[in-house]
């Protein structure tokens, strides 16, 4: 979800409509292309949706979108190693700054994005699948 082209200080208008504010923003800021990765996760509005309300009714967590997404990613880590591996991640935001649109249910609701799981079966069993 970025690009060389649209490195930092040369952003281009956000092509991408999205509640999870901040993320596919189609660009490498310049900490990032320090970065080694492994590899990627995609992750949908939806799945941030879900996992936010997930964690905030179990584990009493009020997290943003970025925290959501970053949760939805180590989740699918998880899935694709399997048991017997410690995963982390960073909970980077709260949920405070996202009232208008993360947290508002008539906005989710607008855009077929108000949270129905129970669990995290949204996320399904992606053991096979791995990153890009």
């Amino acid at each position: 979800m970025y690009s060389k082209e649209e490195a930092e200080g040369k952003r281009l208008k956000n092509p991408f409509d999205t509640v999870t504010e901040g993320i596919g923003i189609n660009r490498l800021t310049q900490n990032f292309t320090m970065a080694k990765l492994d590899g990627a996760f995609r992750g949908t509005d939806k799945e941030a949706v879900e996992m936010s309300r997930f964690l905030l009714k179990n584990d009493g967590l009020f997290l943003g979108s970025s925290s959501a997404m970053n949760c939805v990613g180590a989740v699918r880590v998880a899935q694709t190693l399997g048991p017997g591996h410690t995963i982390v991640t960073i909970l980077c935001d709260s949920g405070m700054r996202h009232l208008s649109k993360f947290y508002d249910n008539e906005y989710l609701d607008r855009y077929g994005l108000a949270p129905t799981a129970t669990g995290l079966e949204f996320l399904g069993n992606n053991r096979d699948k791995k990153p890009t």
